[in-house]
């Protein structure tokens, strides 16, 4: 069997659910592998994937065997599931979803079934297969209503940053978007909020917390100094101990205060080593999160595709000294393309926007208009994605170059092959 063609047959998103039925019905059918299983579910608008990463990173450290359920992918398919940081292998999902496949194709709701949801069907059953001694679970969209939420009680929940997206399904404000991270929250078990977040959306965790008798932590930035900040990551100060990031931006500092005191509340359960833990941050690495793919030319890859990921992206373009910057960008037609292009215009000396590497980009015409009405200058070049940025890295070699916008933009520069 090959994986992902079975899985393609499956819609992209599925029909609308309004509970967990669907997807408990899926397990119960399969035998139920998330059972017996422990969790960190990870929810948020932004810093999932680097969250995620990081803590499997600390914990492969620390010498559990980890689990790691993540999306999109970036690379390859099989990126999305992982054991000790690496990638199931096709062989394996192979022999997981021909298992699956008559039960699958027997459920009475299976021409409902999402494609995401028949992935997380197969991890859980890999992760069981694998032995794994904890699972760190990424949240696809939203949390109260996401297939990922079927998990009965995680050890700790945690909440990236919060911000507008995917508002046709999650809601218009920051406090409706926030109500369904907060979906996540379980009975008893911690949570932790990043560092940063809306009051709005600071009252709704609040909230759900006390109803759910969950303990709410949210550190302090003022209480973090960062020592060092730049190209090749940042070195700061928590709790009177110094840590690395190597993922560049500051954002990525909230992003380690997020682990790190996650893993505080559940060390009794989860023992990791200040050894373990600094040396895991320092090595999460994450594809398309401000990702230097060169130096000389400076060239900056980012899937930031939403304001709130936009601003983050604007906090390390303004730590580059006023050097040029120039912006290749392509965004899907769902996103607040005005209002992300908004963040790092003030940065940003010329936009050159991109379309044709996903199905449901926006004409590079039209971007443009949007661009210019945001308040950033558009110039439009003929060409591939991949011919513009050649061009303008010959062109103003001098300049910084960033490749923004989308994740599937990110994607597309990576499987093009560029090296920087």
């Amino acid at each position: 069997m090959q994986p992902i063609e079975y899985i393609s047959r499956f819609s992209r998103l599925g029909k609308r659910v309004s509970d967990l039925s669907r997807m408990g019905s899926l397990l119960d059918a399969i035998g139920r592998p998330q059972e017996g299983q422990t969790f960190i579910h990870i929810a948020g608008t932004n810093g999932k994937g680097s969250i995620a990463q990081m803590f499997s990173e600390v914990l492969t450290a620390q010498g559990y065997r980890a689990g790691l359920f993540t999306s999109p992918y970036i690379v390859s398919f099989y990126d999305r599931i992982k054991v000790d940081n690496k990638n199931i292998t096709e062989a394996q999902l192979s022999d997981i979803l021909e298992g699956l496949a008559p039960v699958i194709e027997a459920h009475p709701m299976c021409g409902s079934f999402s494609q995401f949801e028949i992935t997380q069907a197969a991890a859980f059953v890999h992760f069981r297969r694998q032995g794994c001694r904890v699972v760190v679970l990424e949240a696809g969209l939203g949390g109260l209503l996401d297939s990922t939420n079927i998990i009965e009680k995680p050890l700790v929940s945690v909440i990236g940053s919060i911000g507008l997206d995917h508002t046709a399904i999650l809601g218009d404000t920051v406090a409706e978007i926030a109500f369904q991270k907060a979906g996540i929250i379980k009975e008893g078990a911690p949570c932790v909020l990043s560092a940063g977040a809306p009051e709005d959306a600071v009252r709704v965790f609040e909230t759900v917390a006390a109803r759910r008798h969950s303990q709410l932590v949210i550190p302090d930035m003022k209480m973090c100094r960062i020592i060092r900040s730049g190209i090749t990551g940042s070195d700061f100060l928590w709790r009177g101990k110094e840590y690395s990031v190597t993922m560049p931006g500051q954002h990525q500092v909230r992003n380690a205060l997020t682990v790190i005191e996650a893993l505080r509340l559940i060390s009794d359960r989860l023992p990791v080593s200040f050894r373990s833990l600094r040396q895991g941050l320092e090595r999460a690495q994450l594809f398309g999160r401000v990702e230097i793919l060169s130096k000389e030319p400076l060239t900056v890859l980012d899937g930031s595709h939403n304001p709130d990921g936009m601003r983050a992206l604007g906090g390390f373009l303004s730590q580059l000294g006023g050097r040029t910057v120039r912006a290749v960008i392509g965004m899907h037609t769902d996103k607040n393309a005005a209002g992300a292009v908004a963040q790092i215009a003030p940065y940003v000396s010329a936009f050159y926007p991109v379309s044709g590497f996903s199905d449901r980009d926006y004409p590079a015409g039209e971007l443009a208009d949007i661009i210019t009405a945001a308040g950033g200058k558009a110039e439009l070049m003929e060409g591939e994605p991949s011919d513009v940025i050649s061009a303008l890295r010959q062109r103003y070699p001098e300049d910084v170059l960033l490749i923004c916008g989308s994740l599937y933009l990110v994607s597309y520069v990576k499987q093009s092959g560029f090296t920087g």
